[in-house]
């Protein structure tokens, strides 16, 4: 008798087990089969199973119809077709889009001047403010909808959604100022503090506060770190430690430059650290950046071209560049306007013509071991300071160093603040004698300097500042250095571009005329003298332009004022009684070198016409339309109007 449990075929269990490893699911390949025959999901059982995916598991449903439209399959026929079997005369439900949008509508949206969408988000507790375009709203979108439906939006769900997103914040919505690390609204001053629950400082006239709702909307940024919670009762005088200063004055122009930063709008002066190696000029980049901004990357290069400028001031407050060389004229003007605030414009992408827009100003550190800025209009809107080496025996360790200033820095914080304060409370009604260049920096740093030295302590420290930049852009500038020699001997000089050249290139020698930054023709000598005419005119030396007779030639007419120039640091003081003598000394104004002086009566009186020594114009080859039509006329042996000329 057979067993029927040894031939496996007559035990009904073993058929079943047979029969159900031969069933395979329809779903299975589906995708595949697809690719060959686009209508293999319109199967009565593939639909069944469909359908019943929908409603079991509605993630895996809507990934599964992604690849099957992928495929090849026309899923809106599809969609019908399981809405048939499953009965549901509504239809498919709601798309991947429309889930994103009602997710969307839990966040406030709102949009910035130049039409950036923007949202702000309920996070745990606090406010948070993302662009719309911005990896962190599309994380929270994406989290929003995998808690709702358990998958993973289709990317072109998510993109077509944020498009509609963008649209309702920049046309429906309110327009609102986005601001990184500092804002200002109704008279306050914010600080972001840059932690997780998004806290910020609020500074008025009466002091300052750490509050969670600040009313002013801040965007964070990629590296960005936070700052600590600052402590009231403070000394400035503790960051002096951690700073290689050398000089009071030195100190002084560090804080105010610190006070400068924490305003929400410029002029912001740069900031130029020089000194030799060894003269900790990184660490005293690194430790203001740390102070006011701190970042993963507090130091980097300078850029090469001005996008890359551009990203780095849209992506920071404080921009610090290390180790500088020099610095290439393009990026000097850059410079200038990032410090007193200029607009940049970038094309967004290669493929269109829209612009990105950047109008603000930046704090900028530049540190180098030469001096790096030559041009004297960055000169005009800089401090500097010049760092001296440090003896092996003053070295710290970076890691002690680091730790006493992280626990000294909430603080060093609190005493900035408090100054800033002050600040507000005394800006409208500092008033200043004569404003500098950067009047609107020179102002705040005055209101704010009663708060930590006696006033006039920063209008002091200044203007020594700035004489001291007009001596060293004026040494460092061939054309500047070779008008002050030619001028020394002189009170006054009335000529072409042409005979300006010539006279400036024997005054500076053979080989400084035959360097490439000399100026190769009398076009770029004008360009060059107006460039410096500022520094200059702080030296005694005036330089004006203008056409003279019917050929309306174009003249330089160069003159020296007949007293040295008052220093900056003096305007302040009252003038001194005037010396009973009958003669005074008449001098050249030119600072820094030495001048002949004769005695003559103090109402000018010569006894006659004085001795003016008048020499031919110098007559050179090539001259070019810098010079108008000078070279058309005839040359006379002694011409009234063009001429050498000093009176003694």
């Amino acid at each position: 008798m057979n067993n029927p449990d040894a031939a496996g075929h007559d035990n009904p269990v073993s058929a079943a087990i047979d029969a159900a490893e031969e069933v395979r699911d329809t779903l299975d390949s589906l995708v595949e089969r697809t690719a060959t025959d686009p209508g293999a999901a319109f199967a009565p059982e593939t639909l069944e199973r469909l359908v019943a995916l929908k409603r079991d598991d509605r993630a895996a449903f809507e990934a599964l119809r992604v690849r099957l439209k992928k495929a090849g399959c026309r899923v809106t026929a599809l969609d019908e077709a399981i809405s048939q079997v499953s009965g549901d005369a509504v239809g498919r439900g709601p798309t991947q889009a429309d889930i994103l949008i009602e997710l969307a509508q839990s966040a406030e949206l709102f949009h910035s001047p130049d039409g950036t969408g923007f949202a702000d988000l309920d996070m745990n507790g606090h406010r948070e403010t993302w662009p719309i375009r911005g990896k962190g709203f599309r994380r929270w979108l994406t989290r929003r909808f995998f808690e709702e439906t358990g998958g993973a939006p289709s990317s072109e769900a998510l993109q077509s959604v944020l498009n509609v997103i963008e649209a309702k914040a920049h046309f429906d919505a309110l327009e609102r100022t986005v601001h990184i690390r500092v804002g200002g609204l109704h008279g306050r001053l914010y600080l972001d503090l840059g932690d997780e629950a998004w806290c910020a400082v609020e500074i008025d006239d009466t002091g300052w506060r750490v509050i969670d709702y600040p009313p002013v909307r801040f965007r964070r940024v990629s590296g960005m770190k936070p700052l600590p919670i600052p402590v009231p009762g403070g000394s400035i005088e503790t960051l002096r430690s951690f700073l290689n200063v050398q000089s009071d004055a030195d100190f002084v122009l560090v804080v105010a430059w610190a006070l400068a930063c924490l305003r929400n709008r410029g002029p912001y002066p740069v900031i130029v650290l020089s000194g030799e190696q060894g003269s900790a000029k990184s660490t005293f980049s690194a430790v203001l950046r740390a102070l006011l901004d701190p970042n993963t990357a507090p130091l980097r290069a300078l850029p090469r071209e001005d996008r890359d400028l551009f990203i780095a001031a849209s992506n920071g407050h404080v921009l610090a560049f290390d180790n500088v060389s020099g610095l290439p004229a393009w990026i000097s003007d850059t410079l200038c306007r990032l410090a007193t605030g200029g607009g940049f414009a970038v094309r967004q992408l290669y493929s269109d013509q829209d612009e990105v827009l950047f109008d603000a100003a930046r704090p900028v550190i530049l540190n180098g071991i030469e001096d790096i800025v030559t041009r004297p209009d960055l000169a005009d809107r800089a401090v500097f300071l010049t760092l001296e080496p440090i003896p092996d025996e003053r070295r710290r360790p970076e890691q002690e160093l680091w730790a006493a200033f992280e626990a000294e820095r909430p603080r060093v914080l609190g005493a900035l603040l408090d100054a800033v304060s002050k600040g507000l409370a005394m800006l409208p009604r500092t008033k200043l004698e004569r404003l500098p260049r950067m009047a609107d920096f020179a102002l705040w740093a005055t209101a704010c300097e009663t708060a930590l030295w006696p006033a006039g302590t920063f209008w002091s420290a200044y203007c020594g500042n700035r004489d001291e930049a007009v001596e060293g852009v004026i040494d460092a500038d061939p054309i500047a250095a070779a008008l002050r020699a030619v001028m020394v001997e002189r009170s006054e000089w009335t000529g072409t571009a042409s005979e300006l050249l010539g006279a400036l290139a024997e005054a500076a020698g053979e080989r400084i005329a035959k360097s490439k930054t000399w100026p190769d023709s009398p076009r770029t000598l004008s360009g060059r003298l107006r460039r410096a005419a500022t520094f200059l005119r702080k030296l005694g030396i005036e330089i004006s332009f203008a056409r003279e007779g019917r050929a309306r030639t174009r003249m330089i007419h160069i003159t020296t004022s007949g007293s040295p120039p008052v220093p900056e640091t003096e305007g302040a003081r009252s003038s001194a009684s005037s010396a009973p003598s009958t003669f005074r000394p008449v001098t050249n104004s030119a600072k820094g070198f030495a001048v002949r002086t004769i005695d003559v009566p103090a109402d000018g009186a010569t006894g006659g016409n004085g001795p003016t020594v008048r020499f031919n114009r110098l007559k050179t080859v090539g001259e070019t339309d810098a010079d108008g039509a000078d070279a058309n006329h005839a040359t006379q042996s002694a011409p009234e109007n063009v001429r050498w000329r000093a009176r003694l």
